[in-house]
């Protein structure tokens, strides 16, 4: 087994409720083998109260997380990823920044919560499944042997997890 830490960068729009999710999810399980970040292309500012809400559900860390633009990944001297995975259409449809290293690149589309509409817990509940959602797939993909895939492979298992 390789010593090697992945950094997997989550893009979303918004950057305020499902890749901030997906970051601490593989920060909180991800153990020394995985480190998640996440950005938006468009950066709202702030993050969704129900996205930290379905972390602590989960039992995760909610501190430190802040919505951050996807330039800050692309620029000299931050971390480069291996993995750049998108959880929403809107961010998977735009022209994303080059990032150096060219890392494995897929599309793990969740539904937005921030559309649920409904009570109180029926918006929660959306996040919550959001939440599941991408913990599902992070699992799936920690699980792959990735030392011993070659790229194309690797690439095909990690898009294959976003249909799951």
């Amino acid at each position: 087994m390789s010593d090697k830490t992945y950094n997997v960068l989550f893009l979303c729009t918004h950057n305020s409720a499902r890749s901030i999710m997906a970051e601490g999810i593989l920060n909180s399980i991800g153990g020394s083998r995985f480190r998640g970040f996440s950005a938006g292309s468009h950066p709202s500012g702030r993050v969704q109260p129900l996205a930290l809400q379905a972390l602590r559900g989960l039992r995760m860390p909610v501190d430190g997380f802040r919505s951050k633009d996807w330039a800050e990944f692309a620029q000299p001297g931050a971390p480069v990823m291996d993995f750049v995975l998108t959880v929403c259409d809107r961010a998977a449809g735009e022209a994303c920044p080059l990032w150096p290293g060219q890392p494995v690149t897929a599309h793990w589309g969740v539904p937005d919560p921030a559309e649920a509409r409904g009570n109180d817990a029926q918006r929660a509940q959306a996040y919550w499944d959001a939440a599941t959602t991408l913990r599902r797939r992070i699992e799936l993909m920690m699980a792959l042997p990735i030392a011993s895939l070659d790229r194309l492979a690797l690439q095909r298992e990690v898009g294959v997890i976003g249909r799951v």
